[in-house]
Order: C-alpha cells, then structure tokens, then sequence
C-alpha cells in the first residue's frame, strides 16, 4: 500500500488552503475531511452536538472511509487533511501506522473567535488542540522524534519557505507552482452545506505571504474566553515544536 501522507489540524487553521495546495501538485489523491464528513453527518455520528434534523449521508461510517482511503492508497499516494478528534476511537498503533503524520496548528484566539463567528454554540471537543497534543505526544514517544508540525501563522507568513520546509521533512518534493492558483469553485471541499466555510479560499489565487496579526481575545464572550485558556497551554506546548523556515 502507498502511503497515506496525514495533515492533522485543527478548524479555521489555514488548513483547507493547505490541502489545495495539495492538490495542485498533481501526484496524490486527495481527501477533504473524510473522517470528518462521517463525524459530522453519517451513520452514528458522534457529533455532541448532532440534533434530529441534522443532514445524514446514509451508508457513511467510519469503516466505509477508512476503507475508501485505503483502497486510494493502493493505486497511488494518497493526502488527507483532517482533525485528530474525529479519529481518538480509532488510535491503535496498527491503524496509526499505515499514516505518515504531519500536524498544521493555530494561535487558539484565532481559532476559538473564528469559531465563534461561524458557530457560536460551538464546543470544546470540536476545536481539535487538545487531541492534537494527545496524538503527537504519541506518536513522538512511539518513534523518538517529533512528527513534522507547522504553525499557520508562520505558514501565512512566508508560505513558500514553510512548505517548503514541511515537504522536506516528510520526504516528497517541493513544488513551487502548486502554491499559485486561479480563484473559482471549490466543490471538492464543500461537503459540508456547500462549503460557506471556504469563501476565501473560493476568491483566493494562491499561498501568499500575509502580515502576522493578532486578535483581542478579551473582546470575546465568556464562553468563548473559557475555551481558549483550556486549549492554550497545549497550544503553547504544540508550538515549541514547530518547523521554521530554513
């Protein structure tokens, strides 16, 4: 079997323009959330927040993804970008093996008021950053080395070095053109309400370098502000581990 190359990131990290960039290069297939459609919208679907008129794709469960991107893996590489919680059930050291591990974080005050923004009731356990650690911790004390690991903002910063960088440490070629591309449809990674998450990434034309900003945490609501001190100790650990550019 191919590999089964695994960017494990957490929501509204720059991640899904990162997997478009993957899927520029031309020599993977790729996968947007498959885990995450089953988490959200299939059969048994933990999602905590999961009401009675929630959308359900009948058929998909976990077993039929994983099955999907295994039977993928078989005829070439395969990329997949999705969030470690969708997944904890699932972390045998057999399943976790057949990934080749990559992680994508994110300043939490991005995360938990862009959240917000889009859903504001929102939970914890969607956001991702304390079962990012969870998972790296161990697949760092499995192998003796830290899984390669970038931070959205350096990645916004100077994109050509970081991704750069991230290609180097998981062993597949950089391929500068596959950070340029023209702005249009994202049908691909709309599978969830027909992607209203990713109006950005519909008007964008690449991976540019951006500004470092920074956001007000103490203008958030006192839910929002509770989330974040919970996941910004693991955030702070997580970041110490980070690629820089060369």
């Amino acid at each position: 079997m191919n590999p089964i190359i695994a960017l494990w990131a957490t929501p509204r990290s720059t991640s899904t323009a990162f997997e478009w960039m993957m899927r520029q290069r031309g020599d993977m297939i790729c996968f947007h959330e498959p885990f995450g459609e089953w988490w959200y919208q299939g059969e048994n679907a933990p999602w905590p927040r999961i009401r009675e008129d929630s959308p359900r794709t009948p058929g998909l469960t976990f077993e039929s993804v994983w099955d999907t991107l295994r039977n993928a893996a078989r005829t070439g590489t395969v990329f997949t970008k999705d969030f470690p919680h969708y997944i904890e059930h699932a972390w045998t050291d057999q399943f976790l093996s057949h990934f080749r591990h990559s992680f994508l974080i994110r300043d939490p005050a991005k995360v938990v008021t862009s959240m917000y923004k889009h859903w504001p009731d929102f939970v914890l356990k969607e956001i991702a950053i304390i079962e990012q650690r969870t998972l790296f911790d161990r697949l760092k004390e499995q192998s003796g080395t830290a899984p390669p690991l970038i931070d959205s903002d350096d990645l916004l910063e100077a994109p050509h070095e970081i991704v750069k960088t991230w290609c180097n440490a998981m062993g597949i070629p950089f391929i500068p053109g596959a950070l340029r591309w023209s702005p249009g449809d994202r049908a691909e990674v709309s599978w969830y309400d027909g992607g209203s998450w990713h109006g950005n990434l519909r008007c964008s034309d690449g991976l540019k370098p951006q500004p470092r900003r920074y956001i007000d945490i103490s203008q958030a609501p006192g839910r929002v502000k509770e989330i974040y001190q919970q996941v910004l100790p693991h955030y702070q650990y997580l970041h110490r581990f980070r690629l820089r550019a060369a």
